[in-house]
């Protein structure tokens, strides 16, 4: 051992690096082609195919009252037209909206009382404390808001419905969650990131994620009857099931005022009490996606914060807090939850290999190298992977396609190194966050900054 070079030690380290991310490459490989699998038979059989909901001339009347709650901080530059957009979008008079702002952020307020317009089903709720507190906690502050709206009228909310203060609903999204809602105590939309024609790269990457995982991925988890986690925008809890959360959990409300991915451990909560759960993909007679839109970030420090906090919330805190589950399915769909971080792992040191083999080359151009013939395993790896990298490829043009046309998909296949860069940035980030919340850190609403709103910019659709 002593006695290799520097070249021959470069190669060993190299072939070993190839070996060991071949080898769990193809493990997520394998486990992405499961779900591929059965969303293929899936929509061989007609169970995967998206409902078709007519548009009725007038707003079909709700089931049962239905309270939005949408929490708020430095949103002044998006929620008035997030509120505007809803209550004309949604004209059903048993609509309740809750937007929850901090008495140290009086622009967010201002923008909410202008947008409200009078609207007697809007109402603004002021947190006691300044913010920003945690994304949960502003939820608990607007929960506890209903809870005495609810004993002042006597009149109990049947559902009650998560939005972000960026989001566009579609028209016809508060009546197809109400239709569910009879039958499932829990029922989450599909999220439609805005493509930005001023940010095809970083922003517009969030449009290819969504599509593959609310176009497939979540398609297959309702159908094998597992746990959902919910977007935390254009979801419905049934009131019934969110009491008993918030009553197991104290007086503090139903969402984990302590965790930075309440609406993903919401989901899980659901599901543990032994709801059914449902993803409803429909579409309306003009074929646009009933789904929820909104505008992702433009910049990279923005993209990686946001997701350094799904990563961190998903993958590190959820260990601990939710534990593995009972049913198979739920231990399987948490693994894929929590892969993140491995395989942000895996891409840097594949990006590393890639920089490797060109050294090793130009050094064996130079005469200074050396190669070590690959092992019949280490070959039969490469092409495997290759074949997987191939697939995942043309399976993420399909899924952009379908929602966003072939322009888009073709994209989303130049995007894939773009979405590799922000997933290794983010899950270095997220690891360092995860030790220094082992360390006593409290968690902070480190949110995202919206400066543009998809009803403002034009292609929004619905």
């Amino acid at each position: 051992m002593g006695t290799y070079s520097f070249a021959e030690w470069f190669v060993l380290v190299q072939h070993e690096l190839l070996l060991f991310a071949g080898v769990f490459f193809l493990l997520g490989a394998i486990d992405d082609l499961a779900i591929d699998l059965i969303w293929l038979w899936l929509r061989l059989t007609g169970r995967g195919k998206s409902e078709r909901v007519p548009e009725p001339a007038l707003p079909v009347p709700l089931t049962g009252r239905a309270a939005v709650l949408v929490p708020a901080w430095h949103e002044a530059a998006v929620i008035g037209a997030t509120v505007r957009h809803m209550l004309s979008a949604w004209p059903h008079a048993d609509l309740r909206l809750y937007v929850g702002c901090y008495p140290n952020d009086p622009a967010t307020a201002e923008a909410v009382e202008s947008a409200c317009g009078g609207d007697p089903r809007a109402r603004l709720v002021l947190h006691e404390r300044n913010g920003p507190t945690t994304k949960a906690d502003c939820l608990n502050r607007l929960y506890r808001a209903l809870e005495e709206d609810e004993m002042r009228e006597g009149v109990r909310a049947h559902m009650v419905v998560l939005h972000d203060a960026e989001d566009m609903v579609d028209p016809l999204a508060l009546g197809l969650l109400d239709a569910h809602i009879g039958t499932a105590d829990l029922v989450q939309l599909p999220v439609l990131p805005h493509p930005m024609e001023d940010s095809r790269w970083i922003a517009s990457h969030y449009v290819d994620e969504f599509a593959a995982a609310h176009g497939g991925v979540m398609v297959v988890r309702d159908a094998l009857g597992a746990s959902l986690p919910t977007a935390g925008v254009g979801c419905a809890i049934a009131r019934e099931p969110l009491a008993r959360i918030a009553s197991a959990r104290g007086s503090g409300g139903p969402f984990a005022a302590d965790s930075l991915t309440e609406d993903y451990e919401l989901g899980l909560g659901i599901g543990a009490l032994g709801g059914p759960s449902r993803f409803v993909r429909a579409r309306a007679p003009d074929g646009r996606l009933i789904a929820t839109r909104a505008c992702f970030p433009a910049k990279l420090d923005c993209a990686v914060r946001q997701k350094t906090r799904w990563v961190l919330g998903i993958a590190f805190q959820s260990w601990d807090r939710l534990g593995w589950g009972r049913r198979p399915v739920d231990v399987w769909m948490r693994f894929r939850d929590r892969r993140g971080p491995l395989t942000a792992l895996l891409t840097a040191i594949g990006y590393l290999l890639v920089a490797m083999f060109a050294v090793g080359g130009v050094a064996r151009l130079a005469g200074l190298g050396t190669w070590v013939e690959p092992s019949p395993l280490l070959v039969a790896l490469l092409i495997l992977n290759l074949c997987s990298l191939v697939w995942r490829a043309a399976w993420r043009f399909a899924f952009t396609a379908r929602e966003h046309g072939v322009r888009e998909g073709f994209r989303a296949i130049l995007r894939i190194p773009v979405a590799n860069i922000i997933a290794i940035m983010a899950g270095r980030r997220a690891f360092a966050g995860y030790l220094a919340s082992l360390a006593g850190r409290k968690p902070r609403w480190d949110k995202t900054r919206h400066t543009v709103h998809p009803a403002l910019r034009p292609g929004a659709g619905a």
